[in-house]
């Protein structure tokens, strides 16, 4: 999940990925229309490659860091637990966050959710190489984790789906193996591009509103500009309409005046997100809803929490979930 749900966002994510208020185990279809989503498993490149360490990395915190050795790895997120099983170097994997919602995760203990970070469980489980976001925190979690002589190697956050290669590469450098991250960047690419290819041409672009929903914590809000969702919109061949209405911030909550300005054709949701709420039928009756014409037509595309905004080696198979959820039924 993108890591620009920060801070009292996160917090919420962490409690229902949990399962804390919410009970139930999250469906793999949308309710609107019967489409899955992407399978949660990642594709790891054939033969894994073997680490030529040490190096010396540029951090996106702004310092250098020396990896000596990379047998005990821990990504401080999902979406770089993602990079790291699909470069083929998930058996060096000791823990994972809670964001890791892919199969060959599963089994990992779970030491972070939604970057609340305890030093404590990171050092005990010894690790020789830490990968974490920007966002990462808490600041003195980290800070501890460096004094104890971790190399920690930031990582940019994920925002569209230019940085699904720079991210790619960065995680690929620090284990000391350039080429197979410029194979999977290479990969990653030609398959957003065959997906693109295939996104009907029509006379009218869909208007997509991106919906972050928490019901059971009474959350509901509409993204704007900077939620990460635009990008992935545009090359389904849609217009942001949260971004397009007006809204500056990343998430603002979501009121029928908003929902009827941003008047969408189509609502994006995170498909826990869509559980929390009672599926389509509790979707529709948020105020403003029901009177879009999203809501009239129940149109919903729902994508799995941990892949929808993650940019990374899996953004093909999201793209063309999308795709396929947003036109199902329209003449190509």
């Amino acid at each position: 999940m993108r890591t620009r749900l920060t801070g009292a966002l996160l917090a919420v994510l962490a409690l229902t990925a949990t399962g804390c208020g919410g009970g139930s185990q999250p469906r793999t279809d949308t309710e609107g229309t019967g489409t899955k989503a992407p399978a949660s498993r990642v594709e790891p490149l054939a033969g894994a490659p073997d680490p030529d360490l040490p190096v010396t990395v540029r951090s996106a915190d702004g310092g250098k860091v020396t990896v000596g050795k990379a047998e005990r790895v821990l990504p401080l997120s999902g979406s770089l637990s993602e990079i790291v099983f699909t470069l083929g170097l998930g058996d060096r994997v000791v823990a994972r966050d809670i964001t890791a919602t892919f199969a060959q995760a599963a089994k990992l203990p779970v030491v972070t959710r939604g970057h609340d970070v305890s030093a404590e469980s990171v050092l005990s489980l010894r690790p020789d190489l830490v990968l974490a976001e920007t966002t990462t925190g808490p600041a003195e979690a980290m800070e501890q984790i460096r004094a104890a002589g971790i190399p920690v190697l930031v990582v940019a956050p994920a925002q569209d789906l230019d940085d699904v290669g720079p991210r790619i590469e960065a995680v690929a450098d620090a284990f000391g193996v350039p080429a197979a991250g410029k194979r999977l960047t290479e990969r990653s690419q030609d398959r957003i591009a065959v997906v693109r290819k295939e996104v009907p041409r029509q006379s009218g672009k869909p208007r997509v509103a991106f919906l972050y929903l928490r019901g059971s914590a009474s959350v509901y809000l509409i993204g704007g500009k900077g939620s990460g969702a635009t990008s992935l919109i545009e090359a389904a061949g849609g217009i942001d309409a949260g971004a397009e209405s007006g809204l500056t911030k990343d998430f603002t909550a979501i009121t029928s005046e908003a929902l009827v300005k941003a008047a969408p054709d189509a609502i994006l949701v995170m498909s826990k997100g869509l559980e929390s709420v009672g599926g389509v039928d509790g979707l529709v009756k948020i105020p403003g809803v029901a009177e879009t014409p999203a809501g009239m037509d129940r149109r919903v595309v729902s994508i799995e929490d941990g892949a929808l905004l993650s940019y990374g080696p899996r953004t093909d198979q999201v793209l063309g979930s999308v795709v396929e959820q947003l036109y199902q039924g329209d003449a190509a």
